[in-house]
């Protein structure tokens, strides 16, 4: 029998720097048992440094530079938490996450880099743009390069700092707005002081020939709407002040009683903060006060084997502790903005395009790592299966989670068709619609259950999404959530990482069925094999229950969320889906339809929300309850940004074979579009059939409200059939 490893140790990464990146990497290739690897960082991609005055100059698009953490935490097993990092309690080893429990760690490693901020020049915060953070500062100068190619205005930018950062990008900015542009550097001391005397020549006679106008030994005072201010009075006019002056570690350090220099984190030689052996440190937030050197990318990456190492001892207590040995110098390659650069070490002034060439092919080679994650071969089947193991397997696609992994609606039609119909008076409804409809008092209430299969290593975004999910078959029966109980399924773990994986599960449950003013009032627990979670949710309705049997000919339907989730969670499991866009997959399940609900139930002959069968399969019940046809515009149903793609790349739900069999009851033209009607959705929108003179007011409502509602076409006379047209 196969043992399943326990869980006993947490390891938390702070940060998704260069140096986390690589050992994120690293892990997916070695891994510890037994320890449950998080990452939390606010974004889910992270630019690389190196390439940076590249995009800046025209160079490489913004996908080029950018390290996918998403598939960087699917390829090691890691939980991402969304999320930006405010607080440490060491005593109690915490991690403060604004708007969610804090997370537990035993070993915790913090690479959040740093900030080009000037908090101290007047105006800089209003009218300025610091270079650091890396995308936050990309998204800008884009806005700013987009804004001014459609007004055709001559474009003028300002640079403060002329070291190399701020040189480098000045001379990008020229290449990437032209000859006509006007581009200034502004250095209160002397310009380039970090290089050598060849490089430092190399670089000026580059900033001449560009025709970027240098200005040394005079301070910025402040930072205005037309430019940035100097010291002697002087107004240096600029649309886009760029902020390089400043190297400043995040203000929340300071609270953490970790030893700090300057803001950042004093370390020793294995890495180790100075204050607690339990944390770590890395990239630009870490101070080697034992080798003192600049921040500079190259640090980053060679701390990454020593951090790795350093961190499988700390987990594991074998072995012993390896120190880092900064090099003393390194090459500098220092891009021109046209395609050259210039090298600087030993003092030696070397400058050619040749140089650039090596440059690129540095940088890409380390993008490589990221864009082209090794495969993990999967483990060999026993010498002896049973019959059908090896072609279920050979479908190619692991299990999904989510909807994805429901049973197909045929099959559970036919598990379903023996069960006898209620026989008590109070209980209005049996198998078929969304929920139970009983008689409570001279209301109604509406019962029903969810559970979903993981898809997620957050157990807290999880039981956020499934809550919702779960509260989406009373919100279409147009009732108000009354009470939930929880059933869940957790790993074999430490009983502490039970107590704080439960914590951040019923955290999630509270919140959000609180939040439609519900109360959770219990539930179950077990370990299984993997992380699940199901609600069993009651609901009041004082009206009577909307049901799928009363959509008339000539209503129209409305959908309020947008299709895709069972596509992009299978291709994000495929590690082939883009961060960006899981991210706003996540922030769509997220969102609870209960305002939504309240808004379409009043008016809504029939209610459902779409899930598991897809929106075609979930509008063909509601047909078939009706007795009626429907009609829709493929062009109108919304989907979700990036999942059309996916779809034609050949990404879909293991379910979406089975919610295919719809087909023989519609008539469409086969697409990748078409075929996100028969995505399985997790957390989905309601479908609503309204009577056609209210829908545009209906749908102005829900607008206002901040959903993404949409009409997608019109019910129909006829027996049950969908039209689907372009």
């Amino acid at each position: 029998m196969q043992v399943q490893i326990p869980f006993t140790r947490d390891l938390v990464l702070i940060g998704g720097g260069h140096t986390h990146a690589l050992v994120l990497r690293m892990w997916g290739m070695r891994p510890v048992s037994g320890v449950r690897l998080t990452l939390i960082n606010p974004l889910p991609t992270a630019a690389y440094s190196g390439m940076l005055p590249g995009h800046i100059a025209g160079h490489y698009a913004r996908d080029e530079l950018q390290i996918d953490l998403v598939k960087l935490a699917r390829h090691a097993g890691a939980r991402l938490i969304l999320g930006r990092a405010t607080g440490i309690d060491l005593a109690a080893r915490r991690i403060t996450v604004p708007g969610r429990p804090d997370i537990a760690y035993d070993i915790a490693s913090i690479d959040v880099g740093i900030t080009s901020e000037m908090p101290g020049l007047p105006g800089f915060a209003d009218h300025a743009v610091p270079a650091k953070p890396l995308d936050a500062f990309a998204d800008r100068w884009e806005e700013f390069v987009a804004g001014h190619a459609k007004r055709d205005t001559t474009r003028s930018v300002a640079v403060i700092g002329g070291g190399v950062a701020g040189v480098e990008l000045a001379l990008a900015a020229r290449h990437r707005l032209g000859e006509a542009a006007t581009i200034s550097v502004i250095e209160q001391a002397r310009a380039l002081p970090a290089i050598g005397a060849g490089a430092n020549r190399a670089l000026r006679a580059h900033m001449t020939r560009a025709r970027i106008s240098l200005i040394e030994g005079m301070a910025a005072t402040s930072v205005e709407r037309g430019g940035v201010r100097l010291a002697d009075g002087h107004l240096v006019r600029a649309d886009f002040v760029i902020g390089t002056a400043a190297a400043r570690a995040g203000g929340w350090l300071a609270d953490t009683g970790l030893a700090l220099e300057n803001g950042f984190i004093q370390i020793g030689p294995t890495l180790q903060s100075l204050t607690d052996p339990a944390i770590f440190a890395c990239g630009d937030i870490a101070q080697m006060g034992f080798a003192p050197r600049p921040k500079a990318g190259v640090f980053a990456v060679r701390q990454a084997p020593v951090l790795a190492h350093n961190l499988e001892v700390a987990l594991t207590g074998r072995g012993s502790m390896q120190a880092y040995r900064p090099q003393r110098d390194y090459l500098k390659l220092i891009s021109t903005g046209f395609r050259g650069a210039v090298a600087d070490k030993w003092g030696l002034p070397l400058d050619s395009a040749l140089l650039w060439r090596w440059k690129d092919r540095i940088d890409r080679k380390f993008m490589e790592k990221f864009h082209e994650l090794p495969v993990m071969e999967t483990p060999p089947l026993p010498e002896r299966v049973a019959a059908g193991v090896r072609d279920e397997l050979g479908k190619g696609k692991p299990l999904c989670g989510g909807c994805g992994a429901k049973v197909g609606q045929a099959d559970l039609r036919a598990a379903l068709a023996g069960l006898p119909r209620p026989v008590r008076p109070d209980v209005l409804s049996g198998p078929g619609d969304d929920a139970a409809v009983l008689v409570h008092g001279k209301d109604q209430q509406v019962l029903t259950t969810d559970h979903v299969r993981a898809f997620t290593e957050d157990p807290y975004l999880l039981a956020k999404i499934t809550a919702v999910h779960a509260m989406g078959d009373v919100w279409s029966m147009g009732a108000r959530p009354q009470a939930a109980l929880a059933q869940v399924i957790l790993p074999r773990m430490s009983p502490r990482m039970q107590a704080d994986t439960l914590r951040e599960i019923m955290t999630a449950a509270a919140e959000t069925f609180g939040a439609e003013g519900a109360d959770v009032v219990g539930g179950h627990t077990s370990l299984g094999a993997e992380l699940t979670v199901g609600f069993t949710v009651t609901g009041l309705t004082a009206g009577g229950a909307v049901t799928q049997a009363e959509a008339r000919p000539g209503d129209w339907l409305i959908l309020t969320k947008p299709i895709g989730t069972g596509v992009i969670l299978a291709a994000e499991m495929a590690r082939a889906a883009p961060g960006d866009v899981v991210a706003g997959a996540l922030a769509s399940m997220t969102r609870p339809q209960g305002a939504a609900a309240r808004i379409l139930a009043p008016a809504a002959g029939a209610m459902t929300d779409i899930t598991g069968f897809g929106l075609a399969g979930h509008l063909m019940t509601m047909m078939e309850a009706s007795g009626t046809a429907a009609r829709i515009s493929l062009s109108h149903v919304p989907v979700l940004p990036g999942v059309e793609a996916l779809a034609a790349a050949g990404h879909g739900s293991t379910l979406l074979p089975a919610n295919r069999a719809v087909m023989a009851r519609m008539f469409l033209t086969e697409s990748p579009r078409a075929d996100l009607l028969f995505d399985p959705q997790t957390a989905g929108g309601l479908l609503a059939a309204v009577p056609a003179d209210s829908a545009m007011d209906l749908v102005r409502r829900l607008h206002a409200a901040g959903e993404a509602a949409a009409i997608i076409g019109e019910v129909l006379e006829g027996p049950p059939f969908l039209t689907v047209e372009d």
